[in-house]
């Protein structure tokens, strides 16, 4: 039998001791956990490791196909256990569209208190991350359950993509342009929500962006004119831009006015709502970044700040921009915008007011 649980609403926060892709390992401790594994004997058909923190890995299984093979979990963001489902299996399946492929079938990945959550709860968050899946068109085939202290819930996600349409994160050229998919500022809103301080209007638009699936990877991959694609998660918008810039050997110049926020984001950073995890972020690569004059603290915590199920970045031709624009569009993101440049120099980011 289930422990009592105790009486008034359930907040599933309440139960982690951090939310979504903000309780990803800080990228200076990940880095020296992972120093060793790059030396591991890989395969020839092994067409993407974990040599480029790529967002996942592809095995080439004929001259047409590729399998994208990705996982991704955490605990909750919000409260609501279908949104947190929703959330999950959003940013899940984004893995598999940041490589330029589709995806064809998940697995669930569940751990839950069942001692101290209702099943009914349990069951919502299953159902949540089984609308995503169903948006995309794919069935949930299987997956794995345990019991554990924290609500933990993700997706095992695979795909398919042809092996000339793989676009990594270090394929960028100098002379490239930088677009971003979708609005930062998805941790500040939820620092606000765990305190109760995110209004209706800002938490419908945190779960609109969170669960809006990035469809534009799988065109975007078509353009000749594209040359690599990424999605903004824990590491905040500077730390996926830098792996970018790593990859390349190339320094990416950011413009941060060009940077769009989620409407009340600022607001919210004003008023002192910004994760532990940003400041991790600075930490772990910090020293990899030059902030121009006119960049504060206030917007360093936005540039780092980390992002669940986040956007989308592209590295274009600059002649490539209008159809990437026009992908984007396509599939309802409006917000898409260039954001900055490649140039020739050792790997870093440069943001300029």
């Amino acid at each position: 039998m289930n422990a009592p649980v105790p009486p008034g609403p359930i907040r599933l926060t309440a139960f982690s001791h951090g939310g979504g892709c903000g309780c990803k390992i800080a990228p200076a401790v990940l880095a020296e956990i992972l120093k060793d594994s790059a030396r591991m004997p890989v395969p020839p058909q092994l067409m993407v490791g974990i040599e480029t923190a790529d967002d996942a890995a592809v095995y080439r299984l004929n001259e047409h196909q590729a399998l994208i093979a990705t996982t991704d979990f955490f605990t909750p963001i919000v409260d609501d256990p279908f949104d947190f489902g929703r959330i999950a299996a959003t940013n899940a399946i984004s893995d598999v569209y940041a490589m330029g492929g589709a995806p064809i079938m998940a697995l669930a990945l569940v751990g839950m208190p069942i001692d101290r959550l209702p099943l009914e709860t349990i069951g919502r968050v299953l159902a949540g991350g089984e609308s995503v899946c169903a948006a995309a068109g794919i069935p949930i085939a299987g997956g794995h359950t345990i019991d554990s202290v924290e609500p933990i819930y993700g997706l095992v996600v695979m795909g398919l993509v042809h092996p000339d349409r793989v676009r990594r994160n270090g394929g960028a050229r100098a002379g490239d342009l930088l677009v971003l998919g979708k609005p930062i500022g998805v941790g500040v809103m939820s620092a606000a929500l765990k305190q109760g301080q995110l209004s209706p209007e800002g938490y419908a638009a945190m779960i609109a962006a969170t669960t809006r699936l990035n469809t534009p990877g799988r065109g975007l991959a078509e353009l000749a004119g594209v040359h690599a694609l990424t999605d903004v998660t824990g590491f905040g918008l500077l730390g996926h831009a830098l792996e970018m810039a790593r990859g390349a050997r190339l320094v990416v110049r950011l413009d941060w006015p060009a940077v769009p926020l989620l409407d009340g984001v600022r607001a919210l950073a004003e008023r002192g709502f910004v994760t532990g995890a940003s400041a991790r972020n600075w930490d772990g690569y910090g020293g990899e970044v030059r902030l121009g004059e006119g960049i504060g603290g206030l917007e360093r915590a936005l540039l780092t700040d980390p992002q669940t199920s986040g956007g989308l970045l592209v590295a274009c031709a600059p002649e490539a921009l209008d159809d990437v624009l026009a992908v984007f569009r396509r599939d309802g993101f409006e917000r898409a915008a260039v954001i900055g440049d490649f140039v020739d120099g050792e790997p870093a980011i440069e943001v300029r007011a």
